[in-house]
C-alpha cells in the first residue's frame, strides 16, 4: 500500500516537472527569441522591430508581466544572411531555450529558419515579409502579423492602373523575397491584361544597380516598382533621378520606410510606399495612441512603420500568452492564439483561425513629402 502511495506520488512529481519544464517558462519570467538583421544593409529593420516589441514588453513588465511572468527578449543578429539565420534560430532554441520566437526579418532567412523551428515546434509570431512561401503551405508554428506581397503589389497595382499607367517595370532582389514580390507584381498585371515593360534584379546586400537602371530605363517605364531593401532601392532612385528619369517609384512595406527616406534626403520626395499597420505618425486610432505612449515610456522619441509592427507583434503575442493561462506551453500559446477571431486592437483587427495564421490583409498607401515626412 505505501508502495503504491510512493508510486503514486513519484507520478504527479513526473506530471509537474513535465509540466513546470517547458524551455523558456518558469515561475517569473517567459523568455522570448528574435533572429533579425541588427547589423548589414538591412539592419534598421530588425533594429526597429525590437525597439517597437520591446516599449510593449516594458510596458507589460511594469504592471507585473502576463500572470505574474516578465517578459525577456534575447536578440541574435543574422544579419539578413540564411545561413546566419539557421545559426540563430538553433542557438535560440538549443542555447537559450526560448520559449518562443517573435519578430524575424526576411523571407531567404524565415525560409532557412522554417524547418528548424518547425521540428522543434517552437511557435514563431510576426514575420517582416509578405512572402507566401511562409503562409503556403500552412504551417501550425508561424502566425503572421502582416498582410502578403500579393496584398501589397495588388494595392500598388490596382493605384498605378486607376491612374491610367500601363507601362510598369520591376526591379526585384534576386533572392526568395524579391520573387515573391516579382510574382505579386506580375499576378496584379496580368488580371488587367499587362506584363511588366521590363524586370532588372540586384544581389541581396548589394548596392550594384547601373546595369539593372540602364536595362529598365530603355523601355521607358511610367513607374517603377521596387522589390529589395533600402540600400539598393535608395541606390537605383538616386542614379535614376540623376539621370533624368521623371517617373514614380514605388516599394513594399519591407522596404523599411523610415530607413528608405533618411538614404534619400530631399530626392525621397514623392515615393510611394505600400503599409500594412496604420500610420504611426498621427494618433487617429486608439492603438496608435497607445503605441506612441509606450515608445515614449520606453525612452523612444522617433515612430516609424516598423517599430509599430513589433509593437502589434508583441501586443498579438502577449495577448495569446494571456488567453493561454497560468499553465503556459507552446501548444497552448498556439490554441489561444487560434481563438483571436475578429479581435479589434483599436483600429488594427486579428483575425486568426485554425486554418488561417495571417492576422490581417490591411494594406495603405503612403508618400515621402518633404524632408522625409510622411503623408497619406
Amino acid at each position: 500500500m505505501k508502495i503504491s502511495k510512493m508510486l503514486a506520488s513519484l507520478a504527479l512529481m513526473g506530471a509537474f516537472t513535465l509540466v513546470a519544464a517547458e524551455n523558456g517558462v518558469t515561475d517569473k519570467e517567459v523568455v522570448i527569441g528574435q533572429f533579425a538583421a541588427i547589423s548589414g544593409p538591412a539592419a534598421q529593420l530588425g533594429q526597429r522591430l525590437q525597439v517597437g516589441m520591446q516599449a510593449y514588453f516594458s510596458s507589460v513588465n511594469a504592471q507585473g508581466g502576463v500572470h505574474g511572468r516578465s517578459i525577456k527578449l534575447l536578440t541574435r543578429d543574422d544579419g539578413y544572411e540564411p545561413e546566419k539565420a539557421a545559426t540563430a534560430v538553433k542557438a535560440l532554441i538549443n542555447e537559450d531555450k526560448v520559449f518562443a520566437l517573435a519578430g524575424s526579418v526576411g523571407t531567404p532567412t524565415g525560409l532557412a529558419a522554417l524547418p528548424i523551428l518547425t521540428e522543434a515546434q517552437v511557435p514563431l509570431v510576426g514575420m517582416f515579409t509578405g512572402a507566401q512561401a511562409l503562409r503556403e503551405p500552412f504551417n501550425r508554428q508561424v502566425f503572421h502579423v502582416r498582410a502578403s506581397y500579393f496584398d501589397e503589389t495588388e494595392r500598388i497595382v490596382q493605384h498605378l492602373t486607376t491612374l491610367g499607367a500601363k507601362k510598369i517595370a520591376v526591379f526585384y532582389q534576386n533572392d526568395a523575397y524579391g520573387k515573391a514580390g516579382l510574382e505579386g507584381v506580375t499576378r496584379a498585371l496580368s488580371k488587367r491584361q499587362l506584363k511588366p515593360v521590363s524586370i532588372a534584379t540586384v544581389e541581396r546586400n548589394s548596392v550594384d544597380v547601373a546595369q539593372s537602371l540602364e536595362a529598365i530605363l530603355k523601355s521607358e517605364p511610367e513607374a517603377i516598382v521596387q522589390i529589395s531593401a533600402y540600400k539598393s532601392c535608395a541606390a537605383l532612385i538616386k542614379q535614376a533621378r540623376a539621370k533624368g528619369y521623371g517617373g514614380q517609384f514605388f516599394n513594399v512595406s519591407f522596404v523599411g520606410s523610415r530607413a528608405l527616406a533618411d538614404e534619400l534626403g530631399d530626392i525621397g520626395q514623392g515615393v510611394v510606399i505600400s503599409q500594412v499597420v496604420p500610420f504611426p505618425y498621427a494618433q487617429s486610432t486608439p492603438i496608435v495612441r497607445e503605441y506612441q505612449q509606450r515608445m515614449t515610456e520606453a525612452g523612444q522619441k522617433d515612430f516609424d512603420f516598423s517599430s509599430l509592427e513589433g509593437y502589434l507583434t508583441a501586443r498579438i503575442l502577449v495577448e495569446g500568452m494571456r488567453r493561454a493561462g497560468k499553465n503556459l506551453t507552446r501548444d497552448g500559446l498556439i490554441n489561444s492564439l487560434e481563438s483571436m477571431h475578429d479581435v479589434n486592437l483599436g483600429g488594427f483587427t486579428v483575425n486568426y483561425s485554425p486554418k488561417d495564421h495571417q492576422a490581417s490583409n490591411f494594406t495603405d498607401l503612403t508618400i515621402i513629402g518633404r524632408g522625409g515626412k510622411f503623408m497619406h
